[in-house]
């Protein structure tokens, strides 16, 4: 399908690009609902590009387009993309790999277990979610949805500008007087090379463009993160671990869509498991809210092809009267603050009113409850031990406060 102009060829940009990415558990839809919105925001006269990061690549199926690496075209005013994390290791990392490379084959590892260590678990995930900086930087795109790997690696990939920052402030600035002090001593004492100017240059290029990525993925006016979900109980959970983390990284979460319900009148057959939905479906509103909840059904068949995908968009954006590229929510539900001893979490509760506060903390499980609304929370793991000791209700918002152990 080949759309009416390259994607070289200038013409009225939003600048920056929005910028959407949808992440969430293996086997929830997401492909569908990224490539949905794809379509959808093409088909309302935005240049669009939709790239998928996940290594278990699915969008050409999806889109039933066969795509590369590159962008290719996919529709009227859409190109699509899939990251080849191998070709991105070879740009970003073959100083550092090439290095460790030949300092394993020196200790009798062979050489391909050698390539295979060279590459920490994860990085092939970064290098392919740096692909979307590229595309962000390129100025030809209106709007850019991205297709991300599952949550766990997705989480693993943000905290990466964190130590990145860190590499530039404190390692780049005396890497050389390091080097030239330390070479002699490691290669007569240790017997080892130390890396040389290509593992550095790579190094520093990798954390500026995380840092790069890290400030465009937190301009909360063009980019946003969205979860996609089944109305089951475990996949929920972890959407919800995963959006605290998301708060606490400063991303803000503008959707949450819920796939595959069930619609009423589905017959006795599946009744059961409707009810069951329902329940989950009132947990999700809860834990999530203010933030939207969208909704798709379970379809009779599976969601692929223009047609189908353009009947999921219809579902999920026409139905809830949203507009997919628009910023569905505009403010971080949770903030917390942790010392040594102590920690604050912040929650947005706007439609509470100040009334009898109840805490209940079961697990990581934090459970609110203000004047009849009930809020579900799921705590960092380094609040395990940590126990509510305060709760006071202000401005819209609750602010609980926690003591740590043998405070």
């Amino acid at each position: 399908m080949a759309a009416e102009r390259g994607p070289n060829v200038a013409s009225p940009r939003m600048k920056p690009p929005r910028t959407i990415l949808y992440t969430g558990k293996g086997g929830v839809g997401k492909t569908s609902v990224a490539a949905c919105t794809a379509r959808r925001c093409a088909a309302a006269g935005l240049r669009t590009l939709i790239i998928s990061t996940d290594p278990a690549h699915s969008l050409s199926e999806s889109l039933e387009v066969t795509l590369g690496s590159e962008p290719v075209p996919a529709g009227k005013r859409l190109w699509g993309q899939e990251v080849r994390a191998q070709e991105e290791m070879e740009r970003h990392w073959s100083g550092v790999q090439g290095w460790l490379g030949e300092l394993l084959i020196e200790r009798g590892v062979d050489r391909i277990s050698a390539e295979e260590l060279t590459v920490p678990p994860g990085l092939d995930e970064l290098f392919s979610l740096l692909r979307l900086q590229r595309a962000h930087d390129a100025g030809e795109w209106d709007a850019i949805v991205v297709d991300c790997a599952p949550t766990g690696e997705t989480l693993r990939l943000l905290a990466f500008p964190d130590i990145a920052r860190w590499w530039i402030e404190k390692v780049f600035p005396v890497e050389r007087q390091l080097l030239a002090a330390a070479r002699p001593i490691a290669r007569s004492l240790l017997d080892i090379s130390l890396p040389g100017r290509a593992v550095f240059a790579d190094l520093h290029r990798l954390s500026e463009n995380l840092i790069a990525m890290n400030e465009t993925l937190r301009d909360r006016e063009r980019s946003t993160i969205r979860l996609v979900m089944t109305p089951d109980r475990m996949v929920i959970g972890e959407a919800m671990r995963t959006f605290t983390y998301l708060n606490l990284y400063g991303y803000l979460t503008d959707a949450v869509v819920v796939n595959r319900v069930f619609p009423p009148g589905v017959g006795d057959y599946f009744s059961g498991w409707r009810r069951l939905q329902e329940e989950q479906l009132e947990l999700v509103r809860s834990a999530f809210a203010p933030v939207p909840v969208l909704c798709a059904p379970y379809f009779a068949q599976e969601v692929l092809g223009s047609e189908m995908l353009d009947r999921l968009a219809e579902e999920l954006f026409a139905a809830s009267g949203f507009d997919p590229w628009a910023v569905l929510h505009h403010a971080l539900t949770q903030e917390l603050e942790v010392s040594k001893r102590q920690a604050k979490l912040r929650l947005a509760l706007p439609f509470a009113e100040k009334g009898d506060v109840s805490l209940k903390k079961i697990g990581l499980e934090l459970i609110v409850r203000v004047d009849g609304h009930k809020r579900t929370v799921m705590l960092p793991a380094a609040l395990g031990a940590f126990r509510p000791r305060a709760a006071t209700f202000a401005g819209g918002a609750l602010e609980v406060t926690f003591d740590g152990a043998g405070a």
